[in-house]
Formats: C-alpha cells, sequence, structure tokens
C-alpha cells in the first residue's frame, strides 16, 4: 500500500540530533488500522519511504497517537529536506 502525503520535518535531540517527518492525523488512522498485519513488535512498522527521486527503507515509529518517519541524514541531504519543511513523502507499506 502506498501513502502519500506532506508531513512537517521536525528534531528531537538526544544524544544525538534526529530528524523525523510527522504524519498527518488522516494518514497515521490509516496506518494504525494496518499495524497488526504490518508491526515486527512494539508497534514499529516496516517502510520504503521516497521524497522525490530519493528511496529508503526505515521503521515508523508510533508517537503520541501519531506516527513519525525517520529521515535519515544522507537521505535527508540528499532529498534537500530541512527542519521545518513540510517534505512531501510516499510510503510504501506491507512489501
Amino acid at each position: 500500500m502506498e501513502l502519500e502525503f506532506d508531513g512537517e520535518v521536525i528534531e528531537w535531540r538526544g544524544p544525538a540530533p534526529f530528524f523525523y517527518a510527522v504524519v498527518p492525523p488522516d494518514v497515521a488512522d490509516v496506518i494504525h488500522e494496518l499495524a497488526p498485519m504490518l508491526s515486527y513488535g512494539w508497534g514499529v512498522i516496516p517502510a520504503r519511504v521516497s521524497i522525490g527521486s530519493v528511496s529508503w527503507t526505515t521503521s515508523l515509529f508510533p508517537k503520541d497517537g501519531g506516527c513519525l518517519v525517520p529521515l535519515r541524514a544522507a537521505e535527508r541531504r540528499c532529498a534537500g529536506v530541512e527542519l521545518g519543511d513540510a517534505a512531501h513523502l510516499v510510503l510504501t507499506l506491507g512489501e
């Protein structure tokens, strides 16, 4: 299944900064419905992410009833995505 949306890029600061795209609530609702079939534990869902021509595999993280898409530094830079941007993402789930 493919889901397409614009997600705000946020930063979480731990030992190192991590960047995520916030999944809009309507798309997060769809993901949560599919989660029991897709999750491999702890509610984490494997996904293929594309921003323009840049694609990679990762896992979506549940957060406060929604979802976050981790944006790896190398791919984020190649896609030209910065903190505060509304990145256009395509998620492929269940493949």
